[in-house]
């Protein structure tokens, strides 16, 4: 995950990146005057290949932003220390703003939330170990990316990237297999507004049929709990029935759907927003 770089003007200040990979811009905060960053915003955008923009705003913030265009495409409970956070959009194209799938991912997010949810198996079958990753598991991880994801937003099939994360504070957990990793999923904290978004899941096909997804996740919990983290999300493909399913096992609420957010797995894609209170 990039990370962003701090702006001020007289009248705003704003944690920003500037995404080219997925065309986007993703505001992760901002104060001050919502028209002159709006403004801001629009002048950056349009100077470059920008076609999207997100604004992770607060309770305070988003409806002024709605007035000037943006849409609300998905709500955070516990965002910003404890409080409500709101993810606006705004499209500069109809075919950023179409999605092509919206139906066929309606009806995976309809079979999710109507399964029972089933406990979770506290063991993992033979020859499965779950550990924390290290810097020196670089180089696996990103071969693991690599099969996993033909196209992925972040560079996570370069083995010096994964690195960088790793000492940069990103938490990895792993399942290994007979000694190698076959499995991994890691969190992305933010120190300022004690949340962290769980990402980077992946799982070699072979592997998927054991659940190890979930427990990589509990670990995850239980070390960001441990660390006064309560608020954890999660962007999981809206065309993917397991990974889904697996927040919604795990008791994470659906918070919306992001269209054409990021290019993964093979093209750009919608992404649904999970999140849980993990204080509960």
């Amino acid at each position: 995950m990039s990370k962003p770089t701090t702006i001020k003007k007289p009248s705003f200040s704003l944690e920003l990146v500037m995404d080219d990979f997925n065309k986007r811009v993703r505001i992760e905060s901002f104060r001050g005057n919502v028209i002159d960053l709006v403004n801001f915003l629009h002048e950056k955008a349009s100077a470059n290949i920008y076609e999207k923009l997100i604004v992770q705003a607060r309770s305070t913030q988003w409806e002024e932003l709605l007035k000037l265009g943006f849409e609300l495409e998905g709500k955070l409970r516990r965002f910003f220390n404890g409080s409500e956070g709101y993810i606006m959009t705004y499209y500069y194209n109809d075919k950023r703003r179409t999605s092509s799938h919206w139906s066929v991912e309606q009806e995976i997010l309809q079979n999710v939330i109507k399964k029972h949810i089933k406990p979770i198996k506290r063991d993992l079958p033979l020859q499965y170990q779950l550990r924390k990753a290290t810097v020196d598991d670089a180089k696996a991880l990103a071969t693991l990316y690599q099969a996993v994801f033909p196209i992925y937003p972040t560079p996570m099939n370069e083995a010096k990237y994964v690195r960088k994360m790793i000492e940069s504070g990103s938490i990895f957990w792993v399942t290994e297999y007979e000694g190698d990793i076959v499995s991994s999923a890691s969190a992305d904290l933010n120190k300022i507004f004690h949340h962290a978004e769980l990402t980077d899941c992946a799982t070699l096909p072979e592997h998927r049929s054991h659940g190890l997804m979930k427990h990589l996740l509990v670990k995850l919990e239980e070390e960001l709990v441990s660390m006064g983290f309560y608020c954890a999300f999660s962007l999981a493909r809206a065309r993917s029935f397991g990974m889904n399913d697996a927040f919604y096992q795990l008791g994470y609420s659906y918070g919306g759907r992001l269209t054409n957010n990021c290019y993964i797995f093979e093209d750009l894609e919608d992404m649904n927003v999970w999140v849980k209170d993990l204080s509960q």
